[in-house]
């Protein structure tokens, strides 16, 4: 079993997913679609290992922002 790290961030636009170990990067407009979008963009970087039945497992480390709301 493999884990696949990514850091999740919103650049002021989009939703956007770095890969931390692996040259993955993906965006999506909602976090839905940026899920979806990470998900997809694994199963075809991995797509042999996928095959082989290796499992891939996805974790995220999402930056969000704390505003002061005085």
């Amino acid at each position: 079993m493999k884990t696949i790290n990514f850091r999740v961030f919103y650049d002021g636009k989009y939703w956007v997913a770095e890969g931390i170990d692996v040259s993955i990067f993906t965006q999506g407009k909602t976090l839905d679609e940026l899920m979806k979008n990470i998900k997809e963009a694994v199963e075809l970087h991995f797509e042999d290992e996928i095959k082989a039945g290796e499992i891939i497992k996805i974790l995220s480390v999402s930056e969000i922002e704390v505003s002061n709301f005085a």
